[in-house]
């Protein structure tokens, strides 16, 4: 009987023919055996990174052991096999699959690569990743990855032929063939049930590298966690209110976030490099190591404008409430964001809000993306108009990876060689670290002309704050960039670096005492202080400033109890 043409059928001679023939001489599969092989080859050739993890947690030096992995291959192949094939038939099998082969091929590859774990907030990070991000991650190496795990297959699963069956006897066997998958799946699982249970409670994290499952239960996750986030915010600190300053100068905060920067290669908190040469100059309270809230900026920025912080760490209430950026507001500030990231991750909802525009600073931006020294410039214009108590919140691209060497101009290549590619995977090791402290380099020069510029404008009273959001990953333990779930999350993600440095006039306005702020920021800190801390260094009263987590409590003096009147909020 002739076999129909399908998809790559060719009737008549010509170069089609020859395929035509070869596939003429292919068993044909149905689409339940398609979907088992693709299930079979994730497990053999996209999870590399799983089993890596796997061996290295329960070494295997017996045939026992031998037996114990074959075991959890067949599960894992026999548990994505049950939850793909009930959507399958002859006209789904081949777009279904396709999909799942071009997601496992991309995860397999930032696994395999950056050790990248696919929970629920990397798929956040994927969903709020923009343009910009994106286009940094289509490296050659990804593009040569994609074509031989996803497009190599791709075309197989197209070209493969089918067999046909009436839809009655489809359905059957997709029955068939479902309790088929269930049936070896219980048996797997009680053959290793008391090993998988062991090394799953002890290495809970390993369910997030089985590919493509981690991707399809984390989005699916996403998806339905919850009913959307109400419009109108609920409101925070309704009742702040300024206190009078100790000057006649008005207020300014320039509160800088920074963004990849890792305690462990900051000059100041005792690195072997001096990266913040500039700094290490000027009469800066060092903060030696802050604890983040998360290890992604989708995490960590809400997070730290929050009142409740990581202790308490509440998700949609954070994102259903106002920040600290409303409560100062509220009291009175003037607030400002200007943004050279990927926005403000609704942080900033309310308030002023400006993005540098590449077209006015063509030295200092290439496309769309701009260096940090127009942060400098935005503040000097910005600065120049100011005459009431004032917020600014810059925030930085800083060290925004993989393009590290995309974060500096040459005048700050100080560490040789350096990685100028964004595929980190050609380069070594040596050279990533290179190219990254070369751009915490340049972050200490734009602190440092940041200060100067708030030193020359001294009709106010002025303060800087800087702090990233969280840390980065540089190949230790074959690890890189950040975003790892944070109970796994080694310490050069969750360890920042913060500086403080104020003005006489500023420490006049609210009484601010330095050798006793130094005292208590030396004892540690985190994410946590920094919506209580910046209230009372702010001069802001409010039931919602916890003064146990406000690192200048006890270090103001009372320069007044009269409240210094408010602003309506917008």
């Amino acid at each position: 009987m002739k076999r129909p043409l399908g998809v790559f059928g060719h009737a008549g001679g010509g170069p089609l023919a020859k395929w035509w023939a070869v596939r003429e001489r292919l068993p044909a599969l149905s689409p339940q055996a398609l979907t088992l092989a693709a299930c079979l080859a994730f497990t053999l050739f996209y999870n590399g990174r799983f089993w890596s993890s796997t061996f290295g947690a329960q070494p295997v030096a017996s045939l026992a052991d031998w037996a114990r992995l074959l075991s959890d291959g067949v599960l894992m192949t026999a548990l994505q096999f049950v939850v793909v094939v009930p959507w399958i038939n002859r006209f789904s099998v081949r777009p279904l699959l396709s999909i799942l082969l071009l997601m496992a091929a991309a995860i397999s590859y930032f696994t395999g690569h950056y050790g990248t774990y696919f929970d629920t907030h990397m798929i956040d990070n994927v969903l709020q990743t923009d343009t910009r991000e994106a286009d940094e991650l289509l490296t050659s190496g990804l593009a040569l990855h994609l074509l031989l795990y996803a497009g190599l297959p791709i075309w197989v699963v197209w070209f493969w032929p089918l067999r046909r069956r009436t839809w009655r006897r489809g359905l059957a066997m997709s029955l068939l063939w479902l309790a088929g998958g269930v049936g070896v799946s219980i048996v797997a699982l009680l053959i290793s049930f008391q090993s998988l249970s062991s090394l799953m409670r002890n290495h809970h994290e390993l369910r997030y590298l089985v590919t493509p499952g981690n991707a399809i239960v984390s989005t699916e996750r996403v998806m339905t966690a919850e009913e959307p986030l109400p419009e109108e915010r609920l409101p925070v600190g309704e009742d702040a209110h300024r206190l009078a300053s100790g000057t006649d100068k008005p207020r300014l905060l320039v509160l800088v976030v920074g963004e990849s920067v890792r305690a462990a290669d900051w000059g100041l908190s005792g690195y072997s490099r001096q990266t913040t040469p500039r700094l290490a100059k000027r009469d800066v309270l060092n903060v030696g190591e802050v604890t983040s809230c998360g290890t992604s900026t989708a995490v960590s920025l809400p997070c730290m404008f929050s009142p409740i912080g990581k202790a308490d760490y509440d998700e949609r209430y954070i994102r259903s409430h106002e920040s600290l950026l409303d409560v100062l507001q509220r009291a009175g500030y003037r607030v400002m964001w200007i943004d050279n990231q990927s926005g403000c991750k609704g942080v900033c909802r309310g308030v002023e809000q400006y993005a540098p525009a590449p077209d006015a600073y063509p030295s200092l931006c290439d496309g769309d993306t701009c260096l940090d020294g127009v942060l400098v410039e935005e503040l000097k214009k910005r600065i120049a108009s100011l005459n009431s108590d004032t917020v600014i919140v810059l925030h930085q691209l800083g060290n925004h990876g993989p393009s590290y060497y995309r974060r500096y101009p040459d005048a700050f290549r100080a560490f040789t060689p350096a990685c100028d590619k964004a595929d980190l995977a050609e380069c070594s090791r040596e050279a990533i670290v290179n190219s990254y402290d070369n751009a915490v380099l340049y972050t200490d020069s734009v602190l440092d002309q940041l200060i100067g510029v708030l030193e020359r404008h001294a009709s106010m009273a002025s303060a800087l704050l800087y702090v990233s959001d969280h840390g980065e990953s540089l190949g230790e333990n074959g690890i890189y960039l950040h975003g790892l779930p944070y109970a796994i999350a080694p310490e050069e993600q969750t360890r920042v670096p913060m500086i403080w440095w104020s003005s006489p006039a500023f420490e006049r306005s609210v009484g601010l005492q330095r050798d006793c702020l130094a005292r208590h920021a030396a004892q540690g800190l985190s994410h946590d202080h920094l919506f209580h801390s910046l209230l009372g260094l702010l001069g802001v009263e409010s039931r919602s400033r916890d003064p146990r987590l406000d690192i200048s409590q006890g270090c103001r003096g009372a320069v007044s109890a009269e409240p210094a009147g408010r602003l309506s909020k917008p």
